[in-house]
């Protein structure tokens, strides 16, 4: 293993540790005493083991909890950076020790999206939940379009590098600092991250740990503003950190490959509908604000 490998895996276990710290001082703080239900942790079991196999957790997540009614809207986003922290310690772990990726790359593309997290995470915990729904109503439909793209085979195809030069290397690092900063609204990285870096001739599975460890790394950050605030929701999240974890292992060990496209049809209208249903809920609150006296 190389230095920047191990450096990135050291990072990974200090930030951890300031994850777990800081979800218990929040936890006595807040008096949070919720616990998940068989749902929450099914959610975590089902989002992440596809999240393992390629198709991310982020949207099929929200859109089971819209479905559901519950966490909150405006909660939903804390939920899904603390809840699935550790299913992205785990693929971290497997993926950036596995796979082959220029080190510089990797690193910087980790550094940038971490930064954009730390100020994402800031600026969503003080959004009102009308601008938050808006906001993830818009994230899930980006979600659906990128999925129909990987159906249809429109992704590109990218190269045989294993690292990028020059400005495409600037530009790959760039990108990703406003991809860590989506993250905190609910937009997964993994979509565009892979055809960011197809698009500069990277190969697609180099792209697996820049995205691991990307997730690996600005999750317990971001979860640091959420903790602060106190926007997410307890239960839920836990459901998804025993959950998630199983559902990677199995995924990673077990499973290993399934016939996704057909699943991802599925999430497509799944995905569609809680977008919809979730800029519906943002037109009503307009209405209402809109409608009240004064």
């Amino acid at each position: 293993m190389n230095a920047t490998k191990a450096g990135l895996l050291i990072a990974l276990v200090l930030g951890n540790i300031a994850f777990v710290i800081g979800w218990i001082w929040a936890a006595k703080r807040q008096r949070l005493r919720q616990r998940p239900t068989s749902g929450d942790i099914a959610i975590g079991f089902v989002t992440d083991f596809f999240d393992t196999l390629g198709i991310g957790s982020y949207a099929p997540t929200t859109a089971l909890y819209k479905f559901r009614g519950s966490p909150a809207d405006e909660l939903i986003p804390g939920t899904l950076n603390v809840g699935h922290n550790a299913a992205a310690f785990v693929e971290t772990l497997l993926f950036v020790t596995a796979v082959t990726v220029e080190p510089l790359l990797l690193l910087c593309m980790i550094v940038s999206a971490t930064a954009g997290a730390w100020l994402g995470a800031r600026v969503v915990s003080q959004l009102p939940r009308r601008t938050i729904q808006l906001f993830m109503g818009m994230a899930l439909l980006i979600a659906a379009f990128f999925f129909a793209m990987k159906n249809l085979g429109a992704f590109p195809a990218g190269g045989e590098a294993t690292g990028l030069g020059g400005w495409r290397f600037g530009l790959a690092v760039s990108v990703n600092f406003f991809l860590g900063a989506l993250m905190c609204i609910g937009i997964g990285n993994y979509a565009p991250t892979m055809i960011l870096l197809a698009l500069l001739g990277l190969n697609p599975l180099a792209a697996f740990p820049i995205m691991m460890g990307s997730d690996g790394i600005l999750q317990p950050v971001a979860s640091l503003g959420f903790f602060r605030s106190g926007r997410f929701a307890h239960g839920p999240a836990l459901g998804l950190v025993i959950g998630g974890v199983a559902g990677v292992l199995v995924a990673f060990f077990i499973v290993k490959q399934l016939p996704l496209t057909a699943m991802r049809w599925l999430v497509i209208v799944v995905v569609t509908y809680a977008a919809l249903t979730m800029l519906r809920s943002a037109w009503r609150a307009r209405v209402s604000a809109e409608s009240a006296p004064g």
